[in-house]
């Protein structure tokens, strides 16, 4: 499944953990198999969404085009693609500088046993990409930020 390395007192550990379920994981640690029992600290998640600004209508007389809402960005930070599912990122469809469209794959993740596509939901230029093949993910996170 994974495989980390850990110092401890000086002395390196090869950890690969097999298969994890609930509070308990079977672990291989230089070469020797371990059931253990764990305790994930829970993550603070700040999932407070700021909408983008509407344009106002254009007034009477004006020919002015208004940006559609889907093109609407907060200025400077860009619009924060956040994950609605807690899951694993399987593949990343597209890079910083990539331009994108509404509707389009942008990664697809495993959440709860499915594969899933991540959409934009807003028309731009991916600024950042956050998270990277193989990440566990969890709701609310931010997974792209697009321009």
């Amino acid at each position: 499944m994974k495989k980390f390395k850990f110092t401890v007192n000086g002395k390196e550990y090869a950890v690969e953990v097999k298969s994890c379920e609930g509070e308990n994981a079977e672990v291989v640690v230089n070469g020797t198999q371990y059931k253990v029992k764990y305790q994930r600290e829970e993550e603070e998640v700040n999932t407070t969404f700021v909408a983008p600004k509407r344009q106002a209508a254009p007034k009477a007389g004006k020919a002015e085009s208004a940006t559609p809402a889907s093109q609407a960005v907060p200025a400077g930070s860009g619009f924060r693609a956040v994950a609605p599912l807690p899951g694993t990122v399987q593949q990343i469809y597209v890079n910083v500088g990539d331009v994108v469209k509404r509707g389009q794959k942008l990664m697809m993740y495993e959440a709860m046993k499915m594969e899933n596509n991540f959409l934009a939901e807003v028309d731009g230029t991916i600024k950042e990409v956050k998270v990277r093949v193989g990440d566990n993910i969890i709701q609310g996170a931010v997974l792209f930020v697009i321009g």
